[in-house]
């Protein structure tokens, strides 16, 4: 059985297996330790799917909990995609705040995967991107 839970204390470790097992590593800056564990200290929202302790999906964000929550991850591991897993992280998480609207970046790969679930592009979103 998969639970569903926030999670706010969730390893190093865990955050870089979960990025490459799923296949998002590849975005993402994986030989920086020192970025990554900004990355995960710095979000206030973690929410994990867990089968028999094992993780299988994480969503990481931001959010106020009544106005906006930001999904800056959401990974499954691959053997467990397209089973309703990433479907149920992003319900959990909207289950705790209903009033606020979620907004993301998705890989292009992705975009089916949001819209099936009722995802908007946005046409006023703006980035400022910075070079690493």
């Amino acid at each position: 059985m998969i639970s569903y839970q926030l999670e706010m204390d969730i390893s190093l470790q865990d955050y870089m297996d979960i990025l490459k097992d799923s296949g998002l590593g590849a975005r993402r800056p994986m030989n920086d330790l020192e970025f990554l564990n900004k990355v995960i200290q710095g979000s206030n929202l973690v929410v994990t799917a867990r089968e028999k302790g094992k993780l299988i999906g994480l969503l990481r964000g931001l959010t106020d909990h009544c106005y906006r929550t930001f999904v800056a991850d959401l990974a499954v591991v691959k053997n467990y995609q397209r089973k309703g897993i990433g479907k149920n992280l992003l319900e959990f998480t909207q289950n705790l705040a209903p009033e606020a609207r979620l907004f993301l970046f998705s890989a292009e790969e992705s975009e089916p995967f949001y819209q099936k679930l009722g995802f908007e592009l946005h046409p006023r979103c703006y980035q400022l991107k910075k070079e690493r």
